[in-house]
């Protein structure tokens, strides 16, 4: 299973950018981050792969200035993979 993470250092800037995207049309939702990931608040906005760029623009167009980075997460074999994209 893949799926890109949009993390932050601040919930509020998560929930915040969920809201965003979604009065943008953009499929997102909080979700828990994972520890793999070594950074964040805990909380981060999942999005579709194909919504990468849209997410971009949304993000350019806030003030977010606790955005840590897009991450894509896959998991398998029984492991978690993080990467930083």
């Amino acid at each position: 299973m893949d799926m890109i993470l949009a993390v932050f250092r601040s919930r509020a800037q998560t929930i915040d950018f969920v809201a965003r995207l979604k009065s943008n049309g953009v499929a997102a939702s909080a979700v828990s981050t994972p520890k793999e990931a070594n950074v964040g608040c805990g909380i981060s906005a999942r999005i579709g792969e194909f919504d990468l760029s849209r997410a971009r623009r949304a993000l350019a167009g806030g003030q977010y200035g606790a955005f840590v980075g897009f991450f894509r997460v896959r998991t398998g074999y029984g492991r978690v993979f993080v990467t930083r994209i």
